[in-house]
C-alpha cells in the first residue's frame, strides 16, 4: 500500500461527485451502445466470436472502443 486512505463517496467534494457520475453515464453509454449495435448486427457483420465481444464489451472505456474500432466489419 501506499499510505494513502481510501477516500468515500461522502469525503469527495460535489465537483468531484458531478465527475464521477458524468464519467460513470458515459462509460455505462458506451457500454450499452456497443451491445446495441452488436445485437442489431448480422453475423457476417461481426469480426469475431459475439459472446467474446459481448465480453469484452464489459470491460471498462477498453471493451466499448475496441468494439467500435475493431469489432464491426464494415
Amino acid at each position: 500500500m501506499t499510505g494513502r486512505t481510501r477516500r468515500r463517496w461522502a469525503d469527495l467534494s460535489g465537483r468531484q461527485r458531478a465527475a464521477l457520475a458524468a464519467l460513470a453515464a458515459v462509460q455505462l453509454a458506451l457500454a450499452v451502445g456497443a451491445w446495441t449495435d452488436l445485437a442489431r448486427r448480422r453475423p457476417d457483420e461481426v469480426d469475431g466470436s459475439r459472446g467474446l465481444w459481448a465480453v469484452v464489451i464489459a470491460v471498462n472505456w477498453v471493451g466499448p472502443l475496441a468494439w467500435f474500432r475493431w469489432g464491426r466489419r464494415r
